[in-house]
């Protein structure tokens, strides 16, 4: 099984990126995925958690993860330098201008990419295509499909070609 685990705030969309990434990982025949948030009282710029589990076999542990695959940040102030909640050979994914030296953290300015493509630093469909290029758990197309079942009409062009463009940056695959 694939754990991902998201840390957001309301408002960035890390249940929405947790829920697309489900959906583009299970429209390949015989994955099956659950995705579930999990957070406090609700209002905008909370701290808010989300999580994705992938499988090729149906998933019966609806718990929170503990240790995940892959630990995204939609915003840095969020991440404390802490590896207690990723597996051994995981990866974090943060949204940040920092740099990093550990190789187990890839850091990418989403908020400049979504700035420049959505208009907003909106950044949950540009981590998730980073997330899917560095891991290869999906592809751009099948992101792209997700977006257009789950997201307003209005919405699609924009979000789909910010994860696009964030995929192909990290890949070194191009559309």
């Amino acid at each position: 099984m694939i754990e991902i685990l998201w840390h957001g705030r309301g408002g960035q969309g890390a249940f929405t990126a947790a829920k697309l990434l489900g959906a583009a990982y299970s429209a390949k025949d015989g994955n099956y995925s659950i995705a579930f948030p999990s957070f406090g009282p609700e209002r905008r710029g909370a701290p808010v958690r989300a999580f994705t589990k992938l499988d090729s076999r149906r998933i019966g542990d609806r718990s929170e993860i503990e240790k995940a695959d892959y630990v995204i940040y939609l915003d840095d102030t969020l991440f404390s330098d802490s590896f207690d909640e990723l597996k051994e050979n995981g990866k974090i994914i943060i949204n940040t201008k920092k740099h990093f030296d550990d190789k187990r953290i890839i850091a990418a300015d989403a908020d400049a990419m979504a700035n420049e493509i959505i208009g907003r630093p909106i950044t949950n469909t540009v981590m998730l295509g980073i997330l899917a290029g560095v891991s290869k758990i999906t592809d751009y197309e099948n992101i792209a499909e997700a977006i257009r079942g789950y997201m307003p009409e209005k919405l699609h062009e924009k979000n789909i070609k910010a994860a696009v463009a964030a995929f192909e940056s990290v890949s070194g695959v191009s559309k």
